[in-house]
């Protein structure tokens, strides 16, 4: 019998955002985080191994890269549509993580915006539903729109 491999997006995703420290730094940029010493701090990613993963997901086009200092040369890194594409991903992975792999003594995620501007968060349920806790819409509403951080149309 032969073995044959069956074609896959998700292998072919798996081998673009796979690797370690990957898909939290995506996590990172998505969470308004742009400057590398940031991204590292954040993710605990070895600073060697975050240059690298920054220089991959630049040429596979998901991050680019700007010159925020002339002397010395920094570089803040901002996804690009396709990068951004990768949100629902991580929150999915997030969701999982909270609900499932959450320890007693361990609490969820907490999105705190970058300019520390109180975020309200609530359940949005259509009339005469309940809440149950599974599949409700997180609503993030900023008192001031204009402060950079998470912004109003940011998906994560």
């Amino acid at each position: 019998m032969s073995s044959q491999v069956r074609p896959c997006s998700v292998a072919r995703t798996l081998e673009l955002v796979g690797a370690k420290w990957t898909l939290l730094v995506v996590r990172e940029m998505l969470l308004g985080n742009h400057r590398f010493d940031e991204i590292a701090r954040y993710t605990g990613a070895p600073r060697d191994t975050l240059t690298a993963r920054l220089r991959k997901l630049e040429s596979e086009g998901l991050v680019t890269r700007v010159q925020y200092e002339q002397r010395p040369p920094r570089f803040e890194y901002h996804l690009t549509a396709l990068g951004r594409s990768l949100g629902p991903i991580v929150a999915t992975m997030r969701e999982f993580g909270d609900r499932h792999l959450t320890a007693q003594a361990d609490t969820p995620m907490v999105l705190q915006h970058t300019a520390f501007t109180p975020l309200r968060f609530s359940k949005r349920i259509s009339a005469g539903e309940e809440l149950d806790g599974d599949g409700d819409e997180l609503v993030v509403e900023l008192k001031d729109p204009a402060v950079p951080g998470i912004g109003v149309n940011d998906q994560f």
